[in-house]
């Protein structure tokens, strides 16, 4: 039984966990351009699991003091002589950084600081959250073309006409070279960096979802969403043995490499395959993740040689899904 859902936290893995590792090692940018957001519990709370995940922050806003209290005191002036320097040399030192910008020129100075330090990644806080459609409302993922085209348009398809400034702010920062821009609320900022779920906007530069093999990596996070769907009814309950298979043969779609949209399986016998397993995260779906892991399944059957591919489902929805999105050279069967 196959499906496209879930959300409910299964237990013996750490969503937290999984995500601090992205940030280990690495610096991103917190943008905070209203006090009252930098001032936030959520926050100090993201800020702190940052900090014991081992990851680096340099927040940037134009209230002094609000900076100084997460900083302890290591905050600079964006026109600090050779900033870049002060800043790599303090973040040695501590895990944190403040760069006290004016409020005039915030974007500018971001701007800046991106393009000189080359973050990952920067989490602009913003008090409506994350991007909006017309027709569609909250996206969870947009790369920049997405971006450039409604900004093209004039915007005709966006929510809220007055938040303009800020998606072309964003499709600045992605055309210098950033590799991703996290927009959310502050309020919000715990669940979007830590969580599946997500509350607001990640936008990335280049195409944000990718299929490849899961690696042993993978396979703790894998198994979750496979334990996930079998607690809901979504998923057949598989043993120990069965999960291993799947693993094995699994693929996931993952967002900048990393985030586990969701997964699937191809498993095969003489000259049929079979998609199991296929399994994708609520915060995903309307993004085109399902029809990427079945495009990538019946590429690897191509590729095996199987004469046929189908899917086993009770699902009335998902057997339309699949004979919708399955297209085999071969004759294919669908159950």
């Amino acid at each position: 039984m196959s499906d496209l859902a879930s959300e409910t936290i299964a237990p013996g893995f750490s969503e937290r966990a999984f995500y601090q590792s992205e940030f280990r090692g690495r610096t991103l940018a917190l943008a905070a351009p209203r006090s009252e957001d930098l001032r936030h519990p959520a926050v100090t709370d993201a800020l702190d699991i940052l900090e014991k995940g081992g990851g680096r922050v340099v927040l940037v806003a134009p209230d002094r003091d609000a900076l100084d209290l997460h900083t302890h005191g290591a905050t600079f002036p964006a026109l600090e002589d050779r900033l870049e320097g002060v800043l790599w040399r303090q973040l040695d030192k501590t895990a944190r950084v403040g760069v006290h910008v004016g409020a005039d020129d915030f974007a500018a100075a971001l701007r800046g600081l991106a393009a000189g330090l080359r973050f990952f990644k920067v989490v602009r806080l913003d008090e409506e959250g994350g991007l909006e459609t017309v027709e569609e409302g909250r996206h969870s993922f947009v790369d920049l073309e997405e971006l450039k085209g409604w900004l093209a348009e004039g915007g005709s398809s966006l929510a809220g006409a007055d938040r303009m400034a800020l998606w072309k702010e964003v499709a600045a920062l992605l055309g210098a070279g950033l590799p991703a821009v996290n927009v959310c609320t502050a309020a919000g900022l715990t669940e979007e960096l830590f969580t599946y779920s997500g509350v607001g906007t990640l936008f990335t530069r280049e195409r944000y979802v990718g299929v490849r093999a899961l690696t042993i990596d993978d396979y703790a996070a894998a198994a979750d969403l496979v334990a996930r769907g079998m607690e809901e009814g979504y998923l057949a309950p598989r043993s120990e043995a069965e999960i291993d298979r799947i693993l094995v043969s699994g693929f996931g779609a993952f967002v900048e490499d990393h985030h586990l949209a969701g997964m699937g399986a191809l498993l095969h016998w003489d000259d049929q395959g079979e998609i199991s397993a296929l399994y994708t995260l609520t915060r995903f779906l309307g993004e085109g993740v399902g029809q990427h892991l079945v495009a990538h399944a019946v590429e690897r059957a191509a590729s095996l040689g199987l004469r046929g591919i189908f899917a086993c489902t009770t699902s009335e929805r998902v057997a339309s899904f699949f004979e919708s999105v399955i297209r085999f050279p071969a004759p294919r069967e669908i159950g």
